[in-house]
């Protein structure tokens, strides 16, 4: 455990420095406890993944000393573990023991604390945020005590998707399910016309759509489908466009050895459904992130005024991915309520172009009530678009009445 001032550096993209002076590293919970009770400002810092100030503070404690503790329940097909784990690590125990997990991001490196707080996601039309697995939390509160919520518990559906204004994440259940094979396969050249036309029976398709694009030009790019072997088969052809036989990187230049396995080769899921591999450096690494959820009944709309933008966003672009998920009831998920198209951006790294054109792609997609990805960069978030906003604060000042777990983005964009 790290109690003096240090000096905690940036976030994983190098973009964001913390404020922060003190990193605590807690090695049992009791530990963890007495460092929250006697802390004036603190929140958990997780694998470093998000973008913006989300995760600043005083204070910060990592959960990476404590113990995984992995516990397996067959008999409610749910699983146990410290929030800090990751979920590489996590789906590595789960199949080793035949078990799975419906869905998971693209990147198996981030904690699974960080991610359900935040509404991460990973993709497929019947696949909610990874938030929406989730059938329980322990928390470690202002005072240091312990409180634990279900799905139960009035509180449950504001306690998940929480931001870590409710307190320090230190244990979370998951629902898993029997382990499963899944294969990917990917198409190049589809036409923009052929998607816009065809976008629901595009994204159905498989377990897990991801389809990739700059944008610019009359092809999309890259359609990534992830096939469960025990439900439907891949197309042969998608609107007349082939599978490949080899691997194709989502972000032309970052080689193939850090992507799962593609070509229609069966694996574990854990070995398939995220993009990259646990041990290797993964995505791009210097770049920024931006994404926005939009109803999916909006979707091709836009789709459409955002291409428009082409030109502008093409010179400091990378990459851009389209996900799908089901709708659920969390209250600050930005899937609450609402089937939804996720419009991500991966950016070079230039902070001050990135910033000027976020608002520009803020006004192309107002009238689709975009929600904004808590832990990526966005210019404004619209109040109005979070009908439990006000439930979800009054929840915050109930198990934290003095602000303890508040900061600078929180009192910004939340209270």
């Amino acid at each position: 455990m790290d109690n003096g001032t240090v000096t905690i550096g940036k976030n994983w993209a190098g973009y964001h420095e913390y404020t922060a002076t003190m990193l605590h590293r807690p090695t049992s919970l009791e530990q963890l406890q007495e460092i929250v009770a006697a802390a004036p400002r603190i929140r958990a810092l997780g694998t470093r993944h998000s973008f913006n100030d989300l995760a600043d503070s005083g204070e910060l404690v990592t959960l990476e000393g404590l113990h995984p503790d992995v516990v397996i329940d067959e008999e409610s097909e749910s699983v146990s573990f410290s929030a800090g784990l990751r979920y590489g690590d996590l789906g590595v125990a789960l199949e080793a023991q035949g078990w799975a997990l419906r869905n998971l991001a693209s990147l198996p490196h981030i904690s699974v604390g960080g991610a359900i707080s935040t509404g991460t996601h990973g993709s497929g039309d019947r696949n909610g945020t990874l938030s929406r697995a989730v059938s329980g939390l322990e928390f470690v509160t202002a005072d240091g005590g312990l409180r634990t919520v279900s799905p139960a518990d009035d509180a449950f559906d504001g306690a998940v998707v929480a931001l870590g204004a409710l307190g320090i994440v230190t244990r979370v259940t998951l629902d898993i399910e029997p382990s499963y094979q899944v294969r990917q396969d990917v198409y190049v050249g589809l036409g923009w016309s052929a998607l816009l036309d065809n976008l629901d029976s595009i994204t159905s398709r498989a377990c897990s759509v991801s389809i990739f694009t700059p944008w610019t030009g009359d092809t999309v790019g890259a359609v990534w489908m992830k096939s469960r072997l025990d439900e439907r088969t891949p197309p042969q052809e998608l609107y007349g466009i082939k599978a490949l036989t080899s691997d194709m990187p989502p972000i032309a230049g970052s080689g193939e050895s850090n992507m799962t396995a593609q070509g229609g080769i069966p694996g574990a899921w854990i070995d398939r459904m995220p993009h990259f591999r646990m041990g290797f450096t993964p995505s791009n690494g210097d770049e920024l992130q931006s994404e926005y959820l939009i109803p999916r009944q909006h979707a091709v709309k836009a789709l459409t005024a955002i291409r428009a933008l082409a030109d502008r966003l093409a010179p400091h672009l990378i990459i851009s991915e389209l996900r799908t998920m089901s709708a659920d009831s969390l209250w600050l998920s930005p899937a609450y309520d609402r089937d939804a198209l996720a419009i991500h951006f991966t950016w070079k790294f230039e902070p001050e172009a990135v910033l000027q054109l976020l608002p520009v792609i803020e006004r192309a997609l107002e009238p689709f009530d975009a929600r904004p990805h808590w832990g990526k960069l966005f210019n404004t978030l619209r109040r109005d678009l979070y009908p439990k906003l006000p439930d979800f604060v009054a929840l915050a000042e109930e198990f934290d009445p003095e602000g303890k777990f508040r900061n600078a983005f929180l009192e910004k964009h939340v209270f």
